[in-house]
Formats: C-alpha cells, sequence, structure tokens
C-alpha cells in the first residue's frame, strides 16, 4: 500500500504539483482530429490537467491550442470568433493566433496587441488525434508515434469517454490482467450481453503468474495461466509511460502459430481531465494487410458500442444511474450484470470515490503490475524534479506489440514471443 502522501503525488496534476510536472513532459491525446472541423470552424472546449482550453483549426488548417480564457477580462474564447487566421473574443475584439499571439484589438485607438500573449500549447495531428504538449519547450519529446498513428484509417478505430475517478485508479484497473478473466466473463456460452467466454484460455486458465520486466519507456508484463494438458496460456502487454497500455486483441483462427491470429491490438490511454476526472481513450488496429471489418470498427473498444456515450463522452450508463446494473443478468448472463466491458471498468473504478484512499489497501501478488507502475510514477517525478528525462519521453515504443499465445509448458515465453512484442527495446533494471 501507500502513505497518503505518495497517494497525493500521485493523483494530483494541477500545474505547480510534481504528478503535474510530469505529465507536462509527455504529448498528451486532446480531441479527434474529426471533432475540430474544418478551416475557421467554431473552437471546441477541452479540459487537461486541470486546464481550460479551447482548440480550433485557423483559415490555413493550422490547429491552435489556447487557454480558455481572454487575458482582457476573463472571457470564454469558446464564444469567439474563428476568422481570417485567428480566434476573436467577442467582447472586445481581442484576437490570437494558434502561437497565442495577440494579433488585433478592436476597441483599442492605439493597440499594444504587441505586448499580449495568451498561454498557447503546440499541437501535431496524428493517427486521427489532435496531441498537445504542455511542458517546457526545451524538454519536448518526440510525437508519439504508436503504431496504430501509422496504419491506414480503415485499419483502425479510436474512441474516446469520460471517466469519473481520478486517472490513476482508472490506469491501474487497465493494467491488472488477474480481474479480467473474472469481472468481464460471461457465464454462458453466446450470452445475450458481451462478455469473455467461459470457453476462452483466458477464462479456463487458473489464477495467473505475473512478470514484470522494466523498459526505457515503461515495462513490459505478462500474465502466466496454466492450462493443465494443453500447456501455457501467455497473454503479454506493454504499460508505456504515463499512463498508456497496449493489450492483445488476437482473434484466433483455430491454431496456435502467429499465422492462426487475426492481426489486430488495442490500447487505452487514461488522459486526466483534472484530479477527479479523466478521459479514456480506446484504440484498436490492424497491423496486417486487412483492414478492421466493419463489425470491429462498430465497437468502440472493450465491448461498447457509439451508441453507449452521451453529451460531453458521458456514459449514459454511469454512477448516477448505478451503471444500469441488471441483478438478473448478474445471475445469468456476465459477472457483474452490467452490459459492456468498459463501462464494468469504469463501475468498480468509479464505485471507489473520486480518489480512493491507497493507504487502506490490502494487496496481494496478483498486484504486480499496478506496484510497479506507481513505483515507476514516482521515480520519474523525482527525475523531472532532478532536472532529468523520465521513461517514456524516447521513442523506443514505437514498434511495440501485444499478443497473447498457448505455449508448451515449461516454454520461455519471452524468447519465443520477443520478436513480435518489442524487437528493440532491451530491460534496464
Amino acid at each position: 500500500m501507500l502513505t497518503r502522501e505518495e497517494n497525493e503525488l500521485l493523483c494530483r496534476v494541477g500545474q505547480g504539483s510534481p504528478m503535474g510536472e510530469l505529465m507536462r513532459r509527455y504529448w498528451l491525446p486532446a480531441l479527434a482530429t474529426d471533432e475540430i472541423g474544418e478551416p475557421d470552424a467554431p473552437p471546441v472546449r477541452i479540459r487537461l490537467l486541470g486546464e481550460d482550453l479551447v482548440a480550433f483549426r485557423d483559415t490555413t488548417g493550422r490547429v491552435g491550442i489556447l487557454e480558455e480564457y481572454c487575458p482582457h477580462r476573463r472571457v470564454s474564447l469558446w464564444l469567439g470568433r474563428n476568422e481570417e487566421n485567428g480566434l476573436r473574443c467577442v467582447y472586445h475584439g481581442w484576437k490570437f493566433d494558434v502561437a497565442g499571439t495577440c494579433v488585433d484589438q478592436m476597441n483599442e485607438p492605439e493597440s499594444f496587441a504587441h505586448k499580449v500573449h495568451i498561454t498557447a500549447y503546440p499541437a501535431i495531428e496524428l493517427g486521427g488525434i489532435v496531441w498537445t504538449y504542455m511542458g517546457p519547450a526545451e524538454k519536448q519529446p518526440p510525437v508519439p508515434k504508436f503504431e496504430f498513428t501509422q496504419v491506414p484509417e480503415s485499419h483502425r478505430v479510436i474512441s474516446r469517454v469520460w471517466e469519473e475517478c481520478n486517472w490513476m485508479q482508472a490506469l491501474e484497473g487497465g493494467i491488472d490482467t488477474s480481474h479480467a478473466p473474472i469481472m468481464h466473463r460471461a457465464l454462458k456460452v453466446n450470452a445475450s450481453q458481451p462478455g469473455i467466454g467461459p470457453s476462452t484460455p483466458f477464462v479456463r486458465g487458473a489464477a495467473p503468474s505475473l512478470v514484470v520486466d522494466a523498459t526505457d519507456y515503461g515495462y513490459r508484463y505478462a500474465g502466466i495461466r496454466p492450462l493443465g494438458d494443453e500447456g501455457t496460456y501467455v497473454r503479454a502487454y506493454h504499460f508505456v509511460m504515463p499512463f498508456t497500455q497496449i493489450r492483445p486483441s488476437q482473434f484466433t483462427r483455430g491454431g496456435r502459430t502467429p499465422a492462426d491470429y487475426r492481426p489486430t491490438i488495442a490500447g487505452h490511454f487514461w488522459v486526466p481531465t483534472d484530479d477527479d476526472n479523466c478521459m479514456v481513450w480506446n484504440w484498436h488496429y490492424s497491423f496486417g494487410e486487412e483492414p478492421l471489418s466493419e463489425a470491429e470498427r462498430s465497437m468502440t473498444g472493450g465491448g461498447n458500442s457509439a451508441e453507449d456515450v452521451g453529451v460531453n463522452f458521458r456514459k449514459l450508463r454511469n454512477r448516477d444511474n448505478h451503471w444500469l446494473i441488471d441483478r438478473a443478468a448478474q445471475k445469468t448472463e456476465t459477472f457483474t450484470g452490467i452490459l459492456g466491458i468498459n463501462t464494468q471498468d469504469h463501475a468498480v473504478q468509479e464505485s471507489m470515490g473520486r480518489i480512493v484512499d491507497r493507504s487502506r489497501e490490502h494487496l496481494g501478488p496478483a498486484d504486480k503490475a499496478v506496484i510497479a507502475a506507481r513505483q515507476l510514477l514516482l521515480k520519474a517525478i523525482e527525475t523531472v524534479e532532478d532536472g532529468g528525462d523520465p521513461r517514456g519521453t524516447g521513442a523506443s515504443y514505437y514498434r511495440l506489440r501485444a499478443i497473447e499465445r498457448i505455449l508448451p509448458a515449461e516454454t520461455d515465453w519471452w524468447q519465443t514471443m520477443r520478436d513480435e512484442l518489442d524487437p528493440e527495446a532491451a530491460p534496464v533494471g
């Protein structure tokens, strides 16, 4: 368990907080490219790390991400006019370009625009996402070229949903492999609700032994489950600092060799909105020649469809309506009685409260990956405070893939799967 002081360090992300300063050393997913519209379209509100921001695409197509409030009288620039390569406040006509420079002041007979600047963050478009960097310019890392950002659009699907709790407990749920075949299982074959089937090796396997190997991007980890005479089921993942999980999403074609698996991978970003909320990005992609099918594209990841999300990316099944838990379905269809795997995750994580008190936990060996993530993040805070570069700010995660396999018992899983998982990065301690 953590002390209350350590818990505060991990959870608070505002400007000047230790975790907030760490988070600002990475590129952050801000919004989807298609949300920002055409040049001179209306601006879009976003909130990241406790900061209220607006994004807009200017006349030439450049994306700007600015502090939401005009430095004149603090009016929201979301009300503003997006025109002629700038966002103009409707109150007094002060106008700002994508770099945050004031370029016009309609109410001033003698302009002093050259003296006025609003906070602006660099933005890039990559893989259907607008990313922003909120840290020191001299520490800006390489662009976030996860493999899913490099495949054709037909090969990927991306969505996001608001989770009403601190980012850390959401992340910890995502990287916890031991809960998945328990909480997410369907109770019978062909259940009426999404779930991990009882015939899958994920459910049939025994409780996992966890292996966690630190790398320069975070760590790779695997849950290793005995399957009796069948061998061993190995489900291998990656945690990329500070909030990314890459997870297996292969759909078996009936065999056990790499050629028998559908070459798809999924993942999540748990991006802090503020101390009490986060935005969960879900992505799923095919790295082979075959694009995602329509059925795969219709799912936003984790057994939830696009229709499950309402206004402001809030779940239709949420804490206010108790996630629409169905006690009858809990007895006969799924382990939780909550529709949708992602919603199941959010329900248990939100049920802990906005920020869970980790000083009251009782952890075990199955929490090895969670413990390792906490340690890496606390160490990264110290690294940034000492002027260094934290893990995950390089480019070694670009080619990572997450893989699951059934292997003969006693097989060295890492040597067998390493070329598929991670051909470049090596353990660093």
